[in-house]
């Protein structure tokens, strides 16, 4: 619209009125009421480019050559044919080629009407005019071009975005969710059949009220991460394995924890990830080796942690065989911080090492 007001108004203003495209280069024929309307008439349209683009590059056209073969003196207006070019190229959805055929023709036979009412531009200025009317066309459709690629690569970028937060989602609920379920189920079937102390049972009750209020306590910082807040903070991966190891025992899970070398807090997503590392081996034993002798060995090394956690495979089957989604969603979190995850069998029992840059 503030195009289409400069472009006319510009028209009307002393010193820039003038300064346009003439084409016909005639002996300037007086202004009058039907030159003024073709005035209007060759900016005006450019208001509408964005809904009407066919519509308005015919209107300017016409208007165009019409005030050119009547030989009315330059004005600043007739530029509107080369915004309402390039603005046409680039906005046109449908029937893009009869439209620039019809524009060339027109143009054709502007060139042939300006030599009949003796125009003194000669073939060659014909020729640079509309290469030059081409080239804006083709800026218009060259713009257009990229916008779309630009559009595509921004909805892929976002498809690729809202899956990785997905699968991050996906990994974050299976840890959280999984670990204490699972501790829950275990400390259940202890007190339920493993003893008839009641003071055993109400302890192991008491621990059972911990860890779901832990899960509890978990599901609304991932809730919260899904409203947009930031992700909570970790405590150091030493406090974090320390506190999972301990919750292993409570279920009655024989685990023992090693540390070697220097140890150091080790925050952020290398600290969650080795954190993770402990948490989804501890669950797996207890699912698939309740009562067997776990491990969790964890070394500081100059630039990384190394988490080893390996159980003798002599247990009871606890709450059942898993999907193997845990595992896969353990190596591409410590991949996304530049680590490796490694995990298997090991003579009767099974391995997990994690080397995590530190």
């Amino acid at each position: 619209m503030l195009l289409a007001v400069a472009l006319v108004g510009l028209a009307f203003v002393p010193g820039v009125a003038r300064q346009g495209v003439d084409l016909a280069e005639l002996p300037d024929r007086l202004m009058d009421a039907t030159g003024w309307v073709l005035v209007v008439a060759q900016g005006a349209p450019v208001a509408a480019l964005r809904r009407w683009p066919a519509w308005s590059l015919a209107v300017v056209g016409t208007a165009f050559g019409a005030y050119q073969l009547m030989g009315y003196p330059t004005t600043f207006a007739a530029l509107g044919l080369l915004v309402a070019l390039v603005g046409a190229g680039a906005l046109l959805e449908e029937r893009r080629q009869v439209v620039g055929t019809i524009a060339l023709a027109g143009y054709v036979l502007l060139a042939v009407g300006l030599e009949a009412v003796g125009s003194p531009s000669t073939v060659l200025d014909y020729l640079v005019f509309g290469l030059l009317l081409v080239l804006l066309w083709w800026a218009g459709t060259w713009s257009r071009v990229r916008a779309e690629a630009q559009a595509r690569h921004t909805a892929l970028a976002a498809r690729e975005a809202l899956a990785a937060e997905r699968a991050r989602i996906a990994r974050e609920l299976h840890d959280v969710v999984t670990h204490h379920v699972t501790a829950m189920v275990v400390q259940a079937d202890a007190a339920q059949y493993g003893t008839t102390d009641a003071g055993r049972t109400s302890t192991v009750l008491a621990t059972i009220g911990e860890t779901g209020r832990a899960a509890l306590t978990d599901l609304r910082d991932l809730l919260g991460a899904l409203d947009g807040a930031a992700e909570p903070t970790r405590e150091p991966v030493v406090l974090e394995i320390a506190d999972l190891v301990e919750r292993a025992r409570s279920a009655g899970q024989a685990v023992d924890l090693v540390r070697e070398g220097q140890m150091r807090p080790l925050a952020g997503a290398a600290g969650l990830a080795a954190s993770r590392v402990v948490q989804e081996s501890l669950t797996n034993a207890m699912k698939h080796a309740h009562g067997a002798t776990t491990v969790v060995r964890v070394r500081y090394d100059e630039g990384e942690v190394d988490v080893r956690v390996t159980n003798d495979g002599y247990g009871e089957v606890g709450v059942g065989r898993g999907a193997g989604r845990g595992l896969e969603g353990l190596r591409e979190r410590v991949a996304l911080v530049g680590g490796e995850l490694d995990a298997g069998p090991e003579g009767d029992g099974f391995v997990v090492h994690a080397r995590v840059p530190a």
